[in-house]
């Protein structure tokens, strides 16, 4: 599979709309919820709504301030911005992976990135709320550093290290994937919100 090309500048407005469509969704839909509506499960083997937000806080947990680091340490050398955005091998394979519907495919979550618990507090949603906007100024700095050449470690495989745009756009495909999933809990709906989907 060739590797895709993106105008950098393309990448990043894409990236920072689709950013916004979830801090949107993050402020209307998930922190008006209450405790009950949060820990709600469709079965004992499916997340709720609040577990769903739970695992990408621990994700981000590990991200954001590693992707922050690399920026900082990126500009600091004085890194500038490419013309264009190359996806890497496998960051374009764990990109189109998460694209799957996880009514297609899920995976298992490893256990350090599980939710922590059956009830959890509404402030799961403040802080999925508050990651977004982290994600969203880590974007911006992002746009003025060489995308291409910051490698930002692996969560699960750490010697693998990802192309600091795959890494950006994994993290958003991966939000839309489990922000899908929780509202489809929401609706009532059980298809891709198994308990193991990551």
């Amino acid at each position: 599979m060739p590797a895709v090309v993106r105008a950098t500048s393309d990448f990043f407005d894409q990236l920072t709309e689709d950013l916004l469509l979830l801090r949107v969704k993050a402020q209307q839909r998930f922190r008006p919820l209450s405790a009950e509506e949060l820990n709600r499960r469709p079965s004992p083997s499916r997340w709720s709504a609040g577990q769903c937000l739970e695992h990408l806080n621990i994700v981000g947990g590990y991200y954001l301030p590693s992707i922050a680091k690399r920026i900082a340490k990126a500009q600091a050398r004085g890194s500038k911005p490419t013309p264009t955005v190359k996806q890497g091998y496998f960051g374009g394979r764990f990109v189109n992976a998460m694209r799957t519907p996880a009514s297609i495919k899920t995976y298992n979550t490893p256990q350090r990135y599980a939710p922590t618990g059956n009830r959890l507090p509404r402030t799961v949603a403040e802080v999925f709320s508050r990651q977004i906007d982290e994600l969203l100024r880590l974007a911006l700095l992002a746009r003025q550093v060489n995308a291409n050449a910051v490698l930002i470690p692996n969560a699960v495989f750490p010697l693998l290290l990802l192309r600091l745009a795959d890494q950006l756009e994994f993290l958003v495909v991966h939000i839309q994937r489990h922000v899908a999933q929780a509202e489809a809990v929401l609706a009532g709906h059980v298809v891709g919100a198994k308990k193991s989907a990551a």
